[in-house]
């Protein structure tokens, strides 16, 4: 009987084909090509860096890793959609996945991975930073209330800036605006 050949984790690691990281405090220990690829950098350019250089501010950094906070604490995993920054400035959606090696301490050290929906989910219009974090909770199907809840604003402050969201992508319902973002038809 043939001996199956070792297998080369490092190798794997390197070359599966989503984005995959681990960190440490939120700062990239390690990352695969195509992680380097999605953010348009080689890999040893995000290795040292903080996440912050992933995001389209510091403000949605912030938040975003205030939000993961709680959620890892209960569950040990966390995953959403958001808008992520490449190295060249450009905005792109990006599907998010991670889970903690340290419980009760979420950015201790985690392992995430990355898929870029810009292909299935185009980035059509300018938007605030806190447009595209209410965007994002939209397209998870969160309500008013609970985008409130999460974000630490008014439900009312979340209903103007839905309302600002329906403007801009002229859609006359939520469930349109949904659409629209998640990549479906366009008014120009």
């Amino acid at each position: 009987m043939p001996v199956p050949p070792l297998i080369d984790f490092e190798h794997i690691f390197l070359h599966a084909p989503v984005g995959i990281c681990v960190s440490q405090h939120r700062v990239v220990q390690a990352c695969n090509i195509a992680l380097a690829k999605m953010f348009a950098c080689e890999p040893d350019v995000l290795v040292g860096r903080s996440f912050l250089s992933m995001y389209p501010s510091p403000d949605e950094f912030e938040r975003m890793g205030a939000r993961i906070v709680p959620i890892m604490n209960i569950e040990g995993f966390y995953s959403d959609e958001r808008i992520m920054r490449r190295a060249n400035q450009e905005l792109f959606w990006c599907h998010v996945s991670g889970r903690t090696l340290v419980p009760n301490d979420p950015h201790a050290i985690d392992i995430w991975t990355f898929e870029d929906l810009s292909k299935k989910r185009p980035l059509t219009r300018a938007l605030t930073p806190r447009e595209r974090e209410i965007a994002a909770l939209l397209v998870e199907g969160k309500t008013s209330k609970i985008i409130a809840r999460q974000t630490n604003l008014s439900p009312r402050t979340i209903e103007m800036h839905r309302a600002k969201l329906m403007r801009k992508f002229s859609a006359a319902t939520s469930s349109e605006l949904v659409r629209r973002l998640l990549g479906g038809t366009h008014a120009e």
